[in-house]
């Protein structure tokens, strides 16, 4: 669907950016250097052929027991060209971290949010990086694949009158 996307990338970031790229069922994918990522999406939104304009998702998967352990996801989509694309990015379990792309996309914000409270992986450069699903005592992060189902967390009381 979005092959010329991927052809776009290969010949514009020669120097290893690109670490894979394919399609499955017709969804074309590529895997982002770390250090590549925000050049790419800037790329990806403003190169006059690929006019990725519209950030659809950012999210992340736990490959708890795989080097790199964690991948953060995004899927980008041309309203104008009418073709998609999934990103992954790679951020090693002892150093968790990937550039933000709230500069490139405003709307990754809370996504960004949600990925670090929920995985604890952090996006460097974000304007308000905090929980924004848990509460600010909550320890751990939830949806890693090593966080204990049965563990218990500290309990919080609300003062009375306190806004919910």
């Amino acid at each position: 669907m979005a092959q010329i996307v991927l052809d776009r990338l290969g010949a514009r970031f020669t120097g290893g950016e690109i670490l894979e790229s394919g399609s499955e069922h017709g969804d074309e994918w590529a895997r982002i250097r770390r250090d590549a990522w925000i050049p790419v999406a800037m790329f990806l939104r403003d190169d006059p052929s690929t006019k990725m304009e519209m950030f659809i998702d950012l999210t992340c998967v736990d490959r708890f027991g795989k080097e790199p352990r964690f991948d953060v996801v995004l899927h980008v989509y041309s309203v104008s060209l009418k073709h998609r694309v999934r990103l992954y990015c790679g951020a090693p379990e002892e150093d968790p971290w990937v550039d933000t792309l709230v500069s490139v996309w405003a709307g990754t914000n809370w996504f960004e949010r949600e990925a670090y409270d929920l995985y604890g992986v952090r996006f460097k450069g974000h304007p308000d990086l905090r929980r924004i699903l848990m509460y600010p005592e909550f320890v751990g992060h939830p949806l890693r694949k090593d966080y204990p189902k049965e563990k218990r967390q500290p309990l919080v009381r609300r003062q009375a009158g306190a806004p919910d």
